[in-house]
């Protein structure tokens, strides 16, 4: 199909104005700057393109590609950075019309070119004669914040592509110097040129090797590697995105309290306690809301209060097994039950009777369990990852859509900290009691450091994200 503009998708330092001017030497194909830099309009000191100034395209952002595409004998385009109009990024990358081009350069290249032009106050040089020299001092702290920017805007455009079926036209700082690549974008626009090198009027400004630009060199060697370059210690994420869940949300009667449950994990005795705030029955607690009406409740509500409680992987992932695997009968988990015993091993009676299950029975089966949910986290089953043994990271991840709760609250100081949050908030507290202990057999009944490691396995994000006790899995 044929694009009727194109967007750069870079950052500070990449080589984007040489790019820029590269892309300007085909007769057909034009390049208007920074047009969404929220200091100016396509060029530094510049207010104004095509006739629309800051004001103007504050208001009507997407205006001003139209009149890029009005008044241009070819395809315009524009270079895009993380901090530019992000009303503009949604639209381009969803939009088919839009040429895609990303263009990347090794991050610290990147960090050190822009604490050069920092200190110089040199941005772009188009003769090598009054090029600025400068020592930098490498910061650590700033280099990952800088490093995290540029990972996370990585992140957003390949998940825009990914969603909308498009693909992009990828460059790395390395490539822009190059003829042939750079007739193959020219191609990729849908140019009928040619050109024969690359554009002059660019020059690289710090051609040294970093040694001569970095005046704490060795200390920013040390400080380097204990930086994960390859995401080696992140852990993979199969799970499917969750809802988040509000219908499964409870509010007290009156007080401006709100409970987002997680799977499997504390609920019964969190609901009476709730109940118990306002003096009335747990059959009377507001849940099942929309979010329209959850929207509502807050705005009626000035300095309310969510929270949610987290239980430790090892007890949840215990407490699923006993509520949802263990018992028979005419319910949702009925055919899972039967795949899991027969497939996966889980060696429960399927007739019910546990008149014959051992505590010995009970610890094999729970670990199978785990070995279960083990792959099924991983996406390696056929079986549905179900919310009652999905991460909490997930579940409070889906939540955080519509509410970020006040506080997330570990089952053991749960009792602590909801009387510390009722006093804040100016109300009388209620006593809270522990949850019920798993039937038949508790977990202290069969716990050991073998069910932990396998757990950890299997929670391994959970584990990280909230602090519960490290198991290698060594």
């Amino acid at each position: 199909m044929a694009f009727t503009y194109f967007a750069i998708f870079a950052e500070m330092r990449t080589g984007s104005n040489f790019l820029e001017a590269s892309l300007n030497s085909f007769d057909d194909l034009h390049c208007y700057g920074e047009a969404y830099n929220p200091h100016f309009v396509g060029h530094h000191n510049r207010s104004e393109l095509f006739g629309m100034d800051l004001a103007q395209r504050e208001t009507a952002p997407l205006g001003l590609i139209e009149k890029m595409k009005a008044n241009t004998d070819g395809l315009p385009g524009f270079r895009f950075f993380n901090d530019h109009d992000p009303r503009v990024l949604s639209h381009a990358l969803a939009d088919p019309d839009c040429a895609k081009i990303i263009l990347t350069r090794n991050p610290l290249d990147s960090y050190v070119s822009l604490k050069i032009a920092a200190e110089t106050g040199q941005w772009k040089l188009a003769d090598a004669k009054q090029r600025r020299e400068a020592k930098i001092t490498f910061d650590l702290a700033e280099f990952q914040d800088q490093l995290e920017e540029k990972r996370s805007f990585q992140r957003t455009l390949l998940r825009g592509l990914q969603t909308s079926g498009q693909t992009a036209f990828y460059l790395a700082y390395e490539d822009i110097g190059d003829t042939d690549v750079l007739n193959g974008l020219a191609s990729y626009l849908g140019s009928t040129d040619q050109i024969a090198a690359a554009a002059r009027s660019t020059k690289k400004q710090n051609p040294s090797d970093l040694e001569e630009k970095v005046s704490n060199y060795a200390e920013m060697v040390r400080s380097l590697s204990s930086i994960d370059h390859f995401n080696l210690n992140e852990t993979p994420n199969f799970e499917p995105r969750r809802g988040p869940g509000v219908p499964g949300f409870y509010t007290a009667k009156e007080a401006p309290l709100l409970f987002i449950p997680l799977g499997a994990g504390p609920k019964s005795q969190v609901l009476n306690w709730l109940a118990a705030v306002d003096g009335t029955s747990v059959e009377t607690l507001p849940t099942g809301l929309s979010q329209k009406e959850l929207r509502q409740w807050k705005k009626a509500r000035p300095g309310h209060r969510s929270f949610a409680i987290l239980r430790h992987p090892l007890a949840r992932a215990h407490h699923a097994f006993c509520t949802y695997i263990l018992p028979k009968g005419d319910d949702n988990f009925q055919d899972l039950r039967r795949i899991v015993c027969k497939k996966y091993g889980v060696g429960i009676p399927l007739n019910g009777d546990l008149t014959d299950y051992s505590v010995a029975d009970h610890k094999a089966a729970f670990g199978q369990f785990l070995k279960f949910l083990k792959a099924n986290l991983a996406g390696q089953t056929s079986i549905r990852i179900d919310a009652a043994w999905a991460t909490q990271s997930a579940q409070i991840e889906a939540a955080a859509q519509v509410l970020v709760p006040d506080i997330v609250i570990r089952e053991e100081d749960a009792p602590a900290q909801l009387s510390r949050l009722t006093k804040d908030l100016g109300i009388k507290g209620a006593k809270l009691k522990p949850e019920p202990e798993d039937t038949p057999y508790s977990l202290a009944d069969i716990h050991d450091a073998k069910l932990e490691k396998l757990c950890f396995q299997t929670y391994r994000k959970d584990y990280i994200n909230f602090g519960f006790a490290d198991w290698s899995e060594s």
